[in-house]
């Protein structure tokens, strides 16, 4: 049995894009990552217009809370994906660095995220695809 690669997505308060990543991951891949997020200065909650996107493409997102990125999560994935450049994280990756753009979606409304949405779900497949050992 094959251990899965931890995929970790970072953005600044952990409520919007990271929990994109993460979730989308589950969706597209459930099961084959062990896919979790984490920011740099976590929201209270996460985005309501962000999980309402979620929830429509079929993640539970009941129990997420957004969470702080520790010097543990950064030596324990394998594959850290930022999204957004330039972050100032709090220790060295020790896996593989992804480093994506998307803009904070904080203050959009439903349309706006679901483009979002796709597009990280997009950026998300083609990942999974490229992580996934050849053959299987």
């Amino acid at each position: 049995m094959t251990i899965p690669l931890t995929v970790l997505f970072i953005c600044q308060h952990n409520a919007g894009r990271s929990q994109l990543g993460a979730h989308l991951l589950n969706v597209v891949a459930p099961g084959r990552f062990l896919s979790t997020s984490a920011g740099l200065n976590p929201a209270d909650e996460i985005n309501p217009v962000i999980a309402v996107s979620l929830q429509e493409v079929g993640a539970d997102t009941s129990t997420t809370r957004p969470r702080l990125v520790t010097e543990a999560d950064l030596f324990n994935a394998d594959v850290v994906v930022t999204m957004k450049p330039g972050l100032q994280l709090p220790a060295p990756i020790r896996g593989r660095h992804v480093e994506w753009e998307f803009p904070n979606p904080e203050k959009w409304d439903l349309e706006g995220v679901r483009t979002m949405r796709d597009a990280v779900a997009a950026r998300v497949r083609s990942l999974a695809v490229e992580l996934s050992p050849k053959g299987g």
